[in-house]
């Protein structure tokens, strides 16, 4: 019983998986506002371009 006990007391594994799901979350929001920039950046480039060649 005393096994059982110290089991459901210890979560260290828990904050790791918690740490871990915070990470990817963090990295995806990362990532789609990356591409969301560099979309906007390539359309002002090319914009500038046109503009510059004309």
């Amino acid at each position: 019983m005393k096994f059982i006990k110290q089991l459901i007391r210890e979560n260290a594994g828990a904050t790791a998986i918690e740490y871990g799901l915070i990470a990817a979350l963090i990295a995806v929001a990362a990532i789609t506002a990356m591409q969301g920039l560099g979309t906007q950046l390539a359309t002002t480039l090319n914009t500038t371009s046109t503009k510059m060649a004309n």
